[in-house]
Order: structure tokens, then C-alpha cells, then sequence
């Protein structure tokens, strides 16, 4: 679906930004069209309803408006939404209420994952929008490795890898076993990963590793060295292609302007499921420092449930981004309100990165 190129806000008269400034804002307040006879009683623009008809009709023609279905009264399009966004848009800062109320979130004791999911339920809340952040999966720091044996064949079989973090999480893993292995191997690895890599992150224990199996002055016997280098690599690769991704408040985007459009709904909650999709949405998002706004079809991936996602990269201590968070909800979401609500949380998560 192609998406028509906004024109310059300079292009429209004074008269012509009145009308759509006030189609658009009652658009975003309730979600329904508006005719020129209701622009006409209640925008106090002092134009006869004739008048606001034809200026409606002239913003139609650019495509910043349309008429559904049979409806007299008109609704801002994509485009438009575009244009009033980026040219027309007064933004309204966070209430000290709000930025407690995210501030508390963040400020929370416990792991960081914890805290960016209250965050981001916050965030939800506060927005009336489902609420998105992304950082990179932390490389977890070894304090403890064992290997317990799930099933054996005459190809090696399968053991869960048990991974347990400085911080006292614990990971597992399924892996296939290499051929030969026996209980005491098992043992052997384990005890040799905590021994000489507690301490480590998974890509520094796999340079020990290698390097101690370069010089040849690892003590293994071959199935237990294949077996700690295939534990070590489906962490490493696990934790490379997936990304925290956390979404929370899903329910907010079925309201009562919204149950009317059941199959909008369904589209982007399957949206919502489809997480790597989303995950390389808020990537791209991370890529500079603005907030990122994408309006409808803009993005391929919400080009059947019309949806917008606002999102805004934070950075660390060192100036690196380390995450991104954002909201998803109808295209009609509050943007004035909403997008300075993300700068400020955007804002607020950096003090939780090292």
C-alpha cells in the first residue's frame, strides 16, 4: 500500500490549516468523522458551514482527509495524520503525576529486566497505548555450570545445560550430546566450566576455552572439550539473535471506539505477537537519536491494523544506545500528549543502564 507524500504545511492557507487542525484533533479525541456543520457550531472559526464544506473538499483533493464509507463528515488520512504531526502538533509535557509515576517504576529494587517491565507497564497505562522496550540481552556473568543427561541414543542423545548467573538466575538449555558421552563426562565438563570460568561472560569463557585448547593445557578428554564448546555456543548464539523484548498492556488497545473494528484489533495483536517483527521495528528505531513515529502503512507491518508506534532510543553511561522504548496503539493515539510521554521514559530507562 503507497503512502502519499505529505505537502508542505506552508502550502495550505490560514483557513485551510483551521479546518484541518480541528478535523484532525477531533479525530484523535474520538475516532469518528466530523461534518462542517459541527466544525461550524463548535470550532468558533466564523465560516459558514458552506465554506468549511469547500476547504474540507480542497484538503481531500491533497489527501489529507477522506470521507468513509458514505459518511458526510471527514477523518484525517495517514497523510495527514503525517503532516499535523511533523508541522501542526503542540506537544504537552508530562504531568509531575506521570513522571512519578514512571519514575517510581525505574527507581524499583531488583533485577533491570523487572524494573523495564514495570516501566513499560507504566508507560502502558499512562498512555492508554501497549507499551514496547528493547535492550539487548545482557551477557550473563558464569557463576556455575552443570550438564544433566535428559535421554541417550547411539548418536550421543540430548542433556540440559544449567546455567547459573552471578546474580543468581539460572538458564537452561537443550543440547545434543556428542557421541561417547557418559555421566562422568558430564561431571568432567561441569566441574571444569565452574572451576575455570566462573566469573567470565559467555564470550569470554568461550576465548578461554579456545585458548586453553590452543596451548593444550585444558585437562579434558575429547567428549567433555566438545561438550563444554557446544554449551557455550548455543548460549552465545541464543543470546546474540535474541533480544529482551517486552510488551505489556495489549488489552488497552481494545476499547469501545475500537471494538467496532474488531479486525483491525486482531491484526494487531497478531502484530504484537509476531515479536521479532517488532524487535526489528524498534532496531531501526535505534539507529539515531530522534523519536521515531511510524503512522499506519508507513511500516509494512502494520499496513493491515493501522497502527502507529512511537519509539525513542536511550543510551548508557558510555553514550551507547542500549535500548529503545516506545508505545503501539491506533493511528488516532494521542501523539501531543503521547510522544513526550516516551522522550521523558526514554529518558528516565538510561539511569538504569551501566
Amino acid at each position: 500500500m503507497a503512502v502519499m507524500s505529505a505537502p508542505p504545511i506552508t502550502e495550505l492557507n490560514e483557513r485551510a490549516r483551521d479546518v484541518f487542525r480541528v478535523v484532525v484533533e477531533s479525530y484523535l479525541n474520538t475516532g469518528s468523522p466530523i461534518g462542517s456543520r459541527t466544525i461550524a457550531h463548535l470550532s468558533g472559526l466564523n465560516l459558514s458551514p458552506a465554506s468549511i464544506r469547500n476547504v474540507m473538499q480542497d484538503l481531500e483533493e491533497l489527501g489529507l482527509l477522506a470521507a468513509p464509507h458514505t459518511s458526510a463528515g471527514r477523518m484525517p488520512t495517514e497523510t495527514g495524520l503525517r503532516l499535523f504531526v511533523d508541522g501542526m502538533m503542540q506537544a504537552l509535557e508530562p504531568s509531575a503525576e506521570e513522571r512519578a509515576a514512571i519514575e517510581s517504576r525505574v527507581s524499583q529494587v531488583g533485577p533491570v529486566e523487572e524494573a523495564l517491565a514495570a516501566t513499560t507497564a507504566a508507560l502502558s497505562g499512562l498512555s492508554a497505548c501497549a507499551g514496547l522496550v528493547m535492550v539487548p540481552k545482557r551477557e550473563l556473568v558464569l557463576r556455575q555450570m552443570s550438564f544433566v543427561p535428559l535421554s541417550a541414543d547411539a548418536n550421543g542423545g540430548k542433556a540440559l545445560a544449567v546455567l547459573v548467573s552471578e546474580e543468581g538466575s539460572v538458564e537452561n538449555r537443550v543440547i545434543d550430546l556428542p557421541m561417547g558421552v557418559n555421566p562422568s563426562s558430564l561431571v568432567e565438563a561441569g566441574n571444569y566450566m565452574t572451576a575455570m570460568l566462573s566469573g567470565l561472560t559467555i564470550a569470554q569463557a568461550r576465548a578461554r576455552i579456545e585458548r586453553e585448547i590452543g596451548e593444550e593445557r585444558a585437562l579434558l578428554d575429547t567428549v567433555a572439550r566438545a561438550l563444554i564448546e557446544r554449551g557455550l555456543a548455543i548460549w552465545s548464539e541464543d543470546g546474540d539473535r535474541r533480544p529482551v523484548l517486552i510488551v505489556r498492556g495489549q488489552g488497552r488497545l481494545i476499547d469501545a471506539a475500537a471494538a467496532a473494528d474488531l479486525e483491525r484489533i486482531s491484526d494487531l495483536l497478531d502484530d504484537l505477537e509476531g515479536k521479532q517483527e517488532i524487535a526489528q521495528l524498534l532496531d531501526s528505531a535505534g539507529a539515531g537519536d530522534a523519536t521515531r513515529i511510524f503512522i499506519g502503512a508507513e511500516n509494512k507491518l502494520f499496513s493491515l491494523s493501522g497502527s502507529s508506534v512511537i519509539a525513542k532510543p536511550f543510551r548508557g553511561l558510555d553514550g551507547r544506545v542500549v535500548g529503545v522504548v516506545g508505545v503501539i496503539g491506533p493511528t488516532r493515539l494521542n501523539y501531543a500528549r503521547v510522544v513526550p510521554m516516551v522522550d521523558f521514559t526514554a529518558a528516565t530507562l538510561a539511569r538504569l543502564m551501566p
